[in-house]
């Protein structure tokens, strides 16, 4: 990631009494908090493999998490890795996405099965785990086991943030899968806590002097009496919990064009640099890579992955005027204001948290989302 701060700020930091629940989803381990350790008369863990938690058993399929583990056995890696890289590539084959279920199918980006090979790559890696004589990609036993090879080639178990990455080469889906990999692994609720107190803080991607407070379920929603602050789901993603509090960061500022080509410190913000900012902060967008396009409005009307996305949105146009805009867990962030917000921040203008019962019909909007996302 690129250096850099954010009006002085490193840590996000997740705010106390959430819940061991929440910290558990919210913690992004180290691979040395991921580390096996072994112990204890289970034949598993006596040989470092780690046992599932509950959460494992009761949300992935028995076959899918079966699977992971003897293929992890077979390459020597940690099964709840490989099962958190299939979470975030089609949910343990419970994504209904035709490139995740249906024999032939590919998404945009030629990606294909439960584990999202490209053609290329599943040449390299391919296996017939089942021993059918086919080497399938849509086949489960097939595709976990050559992620499996894929994960150990690429510099698992020594190191695990490397092999991730070269599985799919953005930073926040590292840090999902190891966060998704971490809950997976069995062990007492209190060892959560300490790894959060011990290891997540200090992974966590940035600081905020906002507020961070949680609400249940899968959407944000406004706090009561406060516009400005966005409460976070828990049960989002980290990225996406890092890019609510980043969009909260943003609420006391005007409109304006400060935030380019560098969206950081800026005193104002349009919207392009609104997304800018949000996209860096969440570590979807390298700020190198922002400072070097200073993508615009219309930049991001072919950005990302067609469609909407299940966690994020972007809305973009280039007639009748440039605009764009981001819908994260259901808010909306957006400079917008004049006609398209009925909520507390209606006669602000600049980035705010958007309230109206449609997407504004005022333009041809292109959707997008962030690949994963």
């Amino acid at each position: 990631m690129d250096g850099g701060t954010s009006r002085g700020l490193t840590v996000f930091r997740i705010a106390a009494g959430a819940g061991a629940a929440t910290l558990a989803t919210c913690v992004i381990v180290a691979v040395a908090a991921l580390g096996l350790t072994s112990g204890g008369a289970d034949a598993e863990e006596s040989r470092g493999e780690s046992l599932p938690s509950a959460l494992a058993v009761s949300t992935i399929p028995a076959r899918f998490l079966t699977l992971y583990r003897s293929a992890a056995r077979r390459y020597g890696i940690a099964w709840e890795v490989l099962a958190g890289v299939g979470t975030m590539e089609c949910d343990n084959g419970r994504d209904r996405a035709p490139a995740c279920r249906r024999e032939g199918a590919v998404n945009s980006a030629g990606a294909g099965g439960p584990m999202q090979f490209l053609a290329t790559t599943w040449a390299e890696y391919g296996v017939d785990a089942d021993g059918d004589g086919r080497k399938d990609r849509w086949d489960p036993a097939d595709a976990i086991y050559a992620a499996a090879r894929l994960l150990a080639a690429s510099g698992a178990p020594q190191d695990y943030r490397r092999a991730v990455y070269a599985y799919n080469h953005a930073w926040w889906y590292v840090r999902d899968v190891l966060a998704w990999a971490r809950r997976y692994r069995g062990g007492p609720a209190d060892q959560l806590e300490e790894d959060f107190d011990a290891a997540g803080a200090g992974l966590l991607q940035a600081q905020t002097s906002t507020p961070v407070r949680f609400i249940d379920g899968a959407r944000a929603e406004l706090a009561p009496g406060d516009g400005h602050l966005a409460l976070i789901p828990a049960d989002a993603p980290f990225v996406v919990k890092a890019m609510i509090v980043a969009g909260n960061e943003l609420q006391d500022l005007p409109y304006g064009p400060e935030g380019h080509p560098d969206p950081l410190g800026a005193t104002a913000e349009d919207c392009s640099s609104t997304v800018n900012y949000v996209l860096y902060r969440a570590g979807i967008r390298p700020l190198s890579e922002i400072e070097r396009l200073n993508p615009l409005a219309q930049s991001y009307v072919a950005w990302g992955d067609r469609g909407p996305g299940k966690w994020v949105s972007i809305y973009a146009a280039d007639t009748p005027t440039p605009h764009v805009f981001m819908v994260i867990a259901g808010l909306r962030l957006d400079t917008s204001h004049a006609g398209t917000d009925t909520g507390p921040n209606r006669f602000e203008n600049g980035p705010r948290w958007r309230i109206y019962g449609s997407i504004p019909s005022w333009a041809h909007w292109s959707v997008r989302h962030p690949p994963g996302l």
